[in-house]
């Protein structure tokens, strides 16, 4: 089969050098039995290769799964892929298979593998040199015949030299490595997804199709494209959906584009593994973005607290606040009645040089502000990871990732 034929069956867009060396790579590798790492940043259509792999194997008519690993809480990884036996752990009420059984003969997707605990990356390991697994609660070993294709946005070369992915694990893994490119690598395909995906968005709202002018069209393929092919989708969709202008000028794009500054300074897009060829779906930015903004607000309250405090105080003790205008204002002696000023939690607050109280400075940093609400949200739940990122307001994939990333202690 042909690389074209590959794509119009799988709905593949573009012609770039470098998505065409992926695609011949896919193929190739096939009709083998080797391990696949399929590397790639989120959105760029990883499971669509995965897809790709099994189809065109001798296992096409057996099982094919995709299990997120990032998605999965570490308690329960070892359960879902290997299974487990009754009484176990708590809430084992029953024996079950896992998926390397369930799925004997067939393929196991394994996406976000760079998310996988130590120890369940060592029963990887097994079921990759041996064919052998055990379930949760058992001693029994058990055979399966299960092709493993695996994927990550991460550098997990980077992380075996961190300690946190097996070197024996990612050699194994990478026996035959495929990297799918990034929408910014494959310029020349941008204009050919954005038709694809103005047409089908037409056809599903039955409106007309939008196009692209010259110069819109010239300033969507300088876009950087952080989220790859599933923001160009999303981009596509809004200006089908919002737009009531079927000729797209360069400011009518503008008003759908991403600002670059906000992104930039942001910086919170998260890796989700998605196939992203021709389905999108949202990232954690959100989660991200809500997560920060309430540590904004709540050290916006914290402060206005502590300059009311701080003003109680001086008031109390005698000493002397200073108005922002720079008026002093009396002090009263303990018997006289002083009254009480109307009070702007906005207004700073100034202590005369005699306060013998120093000042107290409180860290600023959101970073520590966020590892600080996410370790008492995990000691207010006692450690359930799915209550806590429900009380902040965040995914449990979020939560995982920043209790990794900040090297929280459960």
């Amino acid at each position: 089969m042909d690389i074209q034929s590959i794509k119009n069956r799988f709905g593949i867009i573009g012609n770039s050098p470098a998505l065409n060396h992926a695609l011949n790579t896919a193929v190739q590798v096939a009709n083998t039995d080797l391990s696949v790492l399929i590397v790639g940043e989120s959105g760029v259509g990883k499971e669509v290769f995965s897809g790709i792999i099994h189809a065109l194997s001798p296992r096409k008519h057996n099982p094919f799964i995709a299990v997120n690993c990032g998605a999965i809480p570490e308690g329960t990884i070892d359960s879902e892929l290997f299974g487990h036996e009754k009484g176990s752990f708590t809430g084992a009420v029953d024996s079950r298979k896992g998926y390397f059984e369930t799925v004997n003969g067939g393929t196991i997707f394994l996406d976000e593998i760079g998310e996988m605990p130590l120890g369940t990356q060592a029963r990887l390991l097994r079921v990759l040199e041996t064919g052998e697994f055990i379930r949760v609660g058992s001693s029994k070993v058990q055979k399966t015949d299960v092709r493993v294709i695996a994927a990550t946005n991460r550098d997990l070369l980077e992380y075996t030299q961190q300690g946190d992915f097996r070197q024996d694990l990612y050699y194994r893994l990478s026996t035959v490595p495929i990297r799918v490119p990034a929408l910014r690598d494959r310029k020349e395909d941008i204009p050919l997804l954005f038709r694809k995906f103005a047409g089908d968005f037409a056809e599903r709202y039955k409106t007309q199709s939008v196009q692209l002018d010259a110069v819109a069209q010239q300033m969507l393929v300088s876009y950087h494209w952080p989220g790859n092919v599933r923001e160009l989708k999303n981009i596509a969709e809004q200006i089908s959906v919002l737009s009531t202008d079927k000729l797209i000028t360069a400011d009518v794009l503008q008003r759908f584009m991403p600002q670059r500054n906000t992104t930039q300074s942001l910086a919170l897009i998260a890796p989700s593994g998605s196939n992203g060829m021709t389905t999108g779906s949202s990232s954690d930015f959100k989660s991200d973005r809500d997560i920060l903004y309430k540590i904004i607000f709540d050290l916006k309250k914290d402060m206005n607290d502590l300059k009311q405090m701080i003003f109680d105080v001086a008031q109390h003790q005698g000493y002397t606040p200073v108005e922002p205008s720079g008026t002093l204002l009396p002090v009263y002696s303990d018997k006289e009645q002083a009254p009480v000023p109307a009070y702007n939690a906005n207004t700073p607050i100034l202590l005369n040089a005699h306060d013998p109280h120093e000042d107290v400075e409180e860290t600023l940093s959101l970073a520590d502000k966020e590892k600080e609400y996410i370790t008492k949200a995990l000691k207010k739940y006692k450690s359930r990871r799915r209550d806590a990122a429900a009380e902040l307001g965040i995914s449990e994939r979020t939560l995982y990732r920043k209790i990794k990333e900040y090297d929280i202690k459960e």
